[in-house]
C-alpha cells in the first residue's frame, strides 16, 4: 500500500452511530488509509452537539453543529495534501459536502467527492444546477457503482467506480457446518425507504409454509415504535425481533446465523449489507432497485423481486430455505464475486485516483450545458 505512505488525508464523513452504510464505510476506508501509512484526519459530519442539549433546540441546533464544522474544515485543509468527501444526496448535501468541497478548493486543495445513496437520480433531477455548480470544484468524482455512474452521466458529470470495501476478515462464511434452519435477517435501518414492514409481512407469508420461520432485523431508526406495531398486529412476537442497532462483530455474526438475507429496500445503491451477505456465504432475496441489480445478479447471486411485493418476497424465500442445492449455488457465487471488493483491489484504484488529482492541475468535472 505505498501509495498511500504519508499522504496527507482529510476524511469528510458521517461516523456510527447510528451505523449506516456511508457512516461504516467512512469509519472503515479511515481505518484502511492508516493501516497503508496514510495520515488520516477524519472531519465528522456528524458530531455530537457540545453542549448536548442544543441539539434539542431547533433554532440553534443548525448553527450550533455548522460553524463549529466548517472551522474545522477550514483547518484540515491547511494540512491535507487531499480532501475525501463522502457525500450523499438531499439536506446531506448541501449541509456537508458543499461547504467541504469549497472550503478545500478555496484553500487550494484537490477534492474527491465520492458520492453516495440510492437516491441521486431524483436528487439531481430537482437540484442539478447548484449540485454541479460545486462539483465542477473537485478535481474527481468517484461513484461506487455502474448506477450512479449512470445517473450522474445523464447530467454531464463524468465519474470513476470506486467500488465500497468488504472485510473479508470479519465477514466471512460459519465455520461449522449445521443443519438449516429459517432464520431470515435483514440488516437495514429502520427508515421508511428500507421497508422493513415489508420484511416483517412477507414473514407472516413464510410461516404459512416455514411454521418455524424467524426474522431479525438489525437496525436503528425512527420506524422502530411502528415496526413493533405491525409485529404485535401479526401476532409474531415469538418470531420477530428487532435487534437494535448492532456493533460489526455482532452483525457478522448474525450474518454465519442466517439461513436466508432479505433486503425488501425501496430505494438503494450500493448496499454493504449484501457485500456482507455474499461475504458471510449466505444466500439472498433482495428487491431489484437503483443499484441492487449492478451489484448482485438475478438467479446468479440472489433472487430479486420487485419492491413492495410481499407475495414475491415470501415465495423467494420458501424457494431458498426449501433447495439447498439453489441455496447453496447462490452462496458460493457470491463468494467468488465479493472478491472484487477486497481492499486488496479496491486500494489500488484509489491510489491512482489520489496520484492523479494531487498532481493535475483543476479541471471541470462537469459539462457547463448541465450546469
Amino acid at each position: 500500500m505505498s501509495g498511500f505512505a504519508g499522504l496527507r488525508i482529510a476524511l469528510v464523513g458521517p461516523l456510527p452511530p447510528p451505523a449506516g452504510g456511508m457512516a461504516n464505510q467512512t469509519r472503515q476506508l479511515a481505518e484502511l488509509l492508516r493501516a497503508a501509512r496514510a495520515e488520516v484526519e477524519l472531519v465528522q459530519t456528524n458530531a455530537p452537539y457540545r453542549p448536548a442539549w442544543l441539539g434539542r433546540v431547533p433554532m440553534l441546533r443548525a448553527a450550533a453543529r455548522l460553524l463549529p464544522y466548517a472551522v474545522r474544515l477550514w483547518k484540515a485543509a491547511g494540512r491535507s495534501d487531499v480532501f475525501h468527501v463522502m457525500a450523499n444526496s438531499g439536506w446531506s448535501w448541501h449541509l456537508f459536502a458543499m461547504p467541504a468541497i469549497r472550503i478545500a478548493a478555496r484553500r487550494g486543495v484537490p477534492v474527491v467527492v465520492n458520492y453516495r445513496g440510492g437516491e441521486a437520480a431524483s436528487f439531481l433531477a430537482r437540484s442539478h444546477r447548484v449540485v454541479c455548480a460545486t462539483i465542477r470544484r473537485a478535481r474527481a468524482v468517484a461513484v461506487p457503482s455502474g448506477f450512479l455512474q449512470r445517473v450522474f452521466a445523464e447530467h454531464g458529470v463524468a465519474t470513476e467506480i470506486v467500488p465500497n470495501v468488504v472485510d473479508l476478515a470479519r465477514f466471512r462464511p460459519r465455520a461449522a457446518v449445521r443443519a438449516r434452519g429459517a432464520h431470515i435477517v435483514v440488516t437495514r435501518n429502520l427508515e421508511p425507504i428500507y421497508d422493513n414492514a415489508s420484511a416483517i409481512r412477507a414473514l407472516a407469508r413464510v410461516r404459512q409454509r416455514r411454521p418455524d420461520a424467524r426474522l431479525t432485523i438489525a437496525g436503528s431508526g425512527p420506524e422502530q415504535a411502528a415496526l413493533q406495531a405491525l409485529v404485535d398486529e401479526l401476532g409474531l412476537n415469538d418470531a420477530v425481533r428487532l435487534a437494535g442497532r448492532l456493533e460489526r462483530d455482532a452483525v457478522a455474526a448474525l450474518y454465519r446465523d442466517a439461513d436466508v438475507v432479505l433486503n425488501p429496500s425501496t430505494v438503494d445503491n450500493a448496499p454493504n449489507s449484501l457485500l456482507e451477505a455474499m461475504a458471510s456465504g449466505v444466500p439472498i432475496v433482495s428487491t431489484e432497485v437503483g443499484g441492487v441489480p449492478y451489484l448482485v445478479q438475478h438467479g446468479r447471486t440472489a433472487l430479486l423481486v420487485a419492491p413492495g411485493d410481499v407475495e414475491a418476497m415470501a415465495d423467494a424465500i420458501v424457494r431458498l430455505l426449501a433447495d439447498d442445492a439453489q441455496a447453496g449455488a447462490l452462496a458460493r457465487a457470491g463468494l467468488e464475486e465479493v472478491r472484487r471488493y477486497t481492499w486488496d483491489e479496491v486500494s489500488q484504484t484509489l491510489a491512482r485516483l489520489y496520484a492523479r488529482v494531487t498532481v493535475a492541475a483543476p479541471h471541470p468535472r462537469a459539462d457547463p450545458n448541465h450546469a
